[in-house]
């Protein structure tokens, strides 16, 4: 990189608006609704120019804006913006609010920027830490869902790069989850491969949001009267150190006999035993008292485990954090498959009735989650190797790699994803402060499972390429 301070020159900012269509009102749901102090998701991913024919950032710019017209026609409440509504007595006093997304198509953002001196291999950094240059590739950074009464609720950028660029996108979280976040993504590629085409998705989405009661939608007051009883910014931003780790298919299916094996069952997950090494090792590499209790939330999927389930293409929220608890004593006196069975254990008891019980709950006395809710003993599973992260192509070629913005990050938090060769390999995005970072990477039984990254053999496939 030719530059430690690298220069993004803004280049562009456009609204982009869907075809037009009646104008709708999108109730909340219960998983939505607790998001309002959240960030927005931000992921993205990068694009060697090496892979492209014939365009040039100017096409790629404008198949993104066409085809993400026509992607918003499909999924309209991105183009819309919060609305807050005061319910009130007969006395004409305010006895709480409703908070909907008003779909009147207000449209996305969609920003084009140049980032002079930033090449793909920068990007990739595969033997460091993420550069820190890659939060610039993602709009509205220390926004939080809240603020999508103003602001867009989806914001797109295109970041040019010397040799490739990169589109990232956040993506409000009141609007929905990671599952959601991905259908969106795959279905925006889709269509630009349809050149922007309005032909039928493979996977159209469902708008349909879930209330407990069936009552089909109807609006949920909130026990507030003003947005400071229920709103919480963070202050300053976390310290934290963060890496990407490659898991191989092979090394995964190692851990996962082995977990097993210690359990003397065939039920535990692939998932399962990279979460239960993760909790673990940040555990050890925290230094943590034996009698310290930590946890290992895993966000949990509701869709397939409600009764009836829920259709896997339901766009909005349907996750709960789900928490795993033991002792730090506990989890490093015992083996890799104790602490996996916790986990299982754990996930296993998400039934219909316990997610129903939840979402009563709830309703009796809602919350909206605040960030600083998390504490610092613990470890965070976030998103989900099964993702289609790889297979959003847009015609320009298969991504080189995913990357995220500084959303929903801080120390403890693990983000998983697919791994670039597909397989049932995993990247683990893995966020630490500094210290318990160069521990965990000191660790032995973690580094031991852990692989090449397939971007060194990619990078040296290109770097032979333009020297041949």
């Amino acid at each position: 990189m030719s530059s430690s301070s690298p220069l993004f020159r803004h280049v562009s900012t456009c609204i982009v608006k869907p075809p037009p269509r009646p104008r709708t009102r999108c109730h909340l749901a219960v998983w939505d609704l607790s998001m309002f102090n959240a960030s927005y998701i931000q992921k993205g991913h990068l694009f060697s120019t090496h892979l492209l024919s014939r365009l040039t950032i100017a096409d790629v710019v404008d198949r993104l804006k066409t085809s993400l017209s026509t992607a918003l026609l499909h999924f309209y409440p991105l183009a819309g913006r919060l609305v807050t509504e005061e319910a009130v007595d007969e006395q004409g006093n305010v006895t709480g609010i409703y908070v909907s997304i008003d779909c009147d198509g207000q449209g996305a953002e969609l920003t084009h920027v140049v980032a002079d001196g930033i090449t793909v291999a920068d990007v990739l950094a595969p033997s460091s830490d993420v550069p820190s240059f890659v939060r610039s590739f993602f709009r509205l950074d220390g926004v939080i869902n809240y603020d999508g009464h103003s602001e867009p609720l989806l914001a797109v950028q295109l970041t040019e790069l010397a040799d490739g660029f990169f589109v990232g996108c956040s993506f409000n979280h009141v609007v929905g989850d990671g599952t959601s976040y991905w259908q969106f993504f795959n279905a925006w590629a889709e269509i630009a491969r349809a050149d922007g085409a309005a032909a039928e998705m493979s996977h159209p989405p469902v708008h349909d949001r879930w209330f407990i009661d069936g009552s089909g939608g109807l609006p949920i007051k909130l026990p507030f009267t003003r947005p400071d009883e229920f709103i919480d910014r963070p202050t300053q931003p976390p310290l934290y150190r963060e890496r990407i780790f490659h898991l191989s298919a092979e090394s995964i299916a190692r851990l996962k006999a082995r977990a097993n094996l210690e359990c003397g069952t065939s039920s535990i997950s692939s998932f399962q035993s990279v979460a239960s090494l993760l909790w673990r090792c940040i555990t050890r590499a925290r230094g943590l008292p034996a009698e310290q209790t930590t946890h290992c939330r895993v966000a949990t999927q509701n869709r397939a485990r409600l009764q009836p389930p829920m259709s896997p293409d339901y766009f909005g929220n349907s996750i709960y954090p789900l928490p795993a608890a033991a002792t730090a004593g506990e989890l490093l006196a015992h083996g890799l498959g104790w602490a996996a069975r916790l986990i299982h254990e754990t996930v296993a008891g998400h039934t219909d009735t316990a997610i129903r019980e939840k979402v009563e709950a709830w309703m009796a006395a809602p919350v909206v989650y605040k960030m600083n809710m998390f504490d610092k003993f613990s470890v965070m599973m976030g998103s989900s190797p099964r993702f289609d992260v790889y297979g959003c192509n847009f015609g320009l070629g298969k991504a080189v790699a995913v990357r995220s913005g500084t959303a929903h990050k801080f120390d403890g938090k693990v983000t998983f994803y697919p791994g670039w060769e597909g397989g049932g390999s995993m990247d683990l995005e893995i966020c630490l402060e500094p210290p318990f970072m160069s521990a965990f990477e000191a660790d032995e039984e973690f580094m031991s499972a852990v692989s090449p990254s397939p971007e060194l053999q990619w990078l040296q496939d290109l770097a032979d390429s333009r020297d041949a």
